[in-house]
């Protein structure tokens, strides 16, 4: 018999109640228990940044986070930064104004830490940009594009 611990996470705002096994990592609570798929897992080692999401605004590896560390947190994924009426957060308008994606995988986790990263003070140069964005990774070699748009959206926040 596997055996699994209550936990109540809350995820974009909204508490979630879940039973898992205490070796779940955040990143498949999100995915497999709560359809929450925008989170991507890319390399599940923590080397790609494709699973970059929130807690308590600190950005985070999900897939190296167990779910139970960190109960009693805010979590915020992709699916929690458009506003309540639907609207994109200026970062993900300027990747799609700066077409700072092509075949999309990394996006997510490339906007959860480009939010981060202006949020913490590190867009005032690409190459802060750069180097702060630096865990995540793009195989289709976007990076131009992705350094344009965390500028844009830094520009407007300021």
């Amino acid at each position: 018999m596997t055996r699994t611990i209550p936990l109540t996470l809350n995820i974009n705002g909204s508490p979630h109640e879940l039973q898992v096994e205490p070796r779940v990592t955040l990143l498949d609570a999100l995915r497999e228990h709560l359809n929450l798929t925008g989170t991507k897992k890319g390399c599940d080692q923590g080397q790609c940044g494709a699973c970059t999401c929130h807690v308590d605004g600190e950005r985070v590896l999900s897939c190296l986070t167990l779910a139970a560390q960190v109960e009693g947190h805010q979590i915020t994924t992709i699916e929690g930064l458009s506003t309540g009426d639907g609207a994109l957060h200026p970062v993900q308008e300027a990747f799609l104004q700066h077409d700072a994606f092509q075949c999309g995988y990394c996006t997510s986790g490339q906007i959860m830490s480009a939010v981060a990263c202006i949020r913490e003070g590190h867009a005032s140069s690409d190459d802060d940009i750069r180097e702060y964005m630096s865990g995540n990774l793009c195989r289709c070699g976007a990076y131009n594009s992705i350094v344009s748009a965390v500028r844009e959206a830094a520009e407007a926040a300021r």
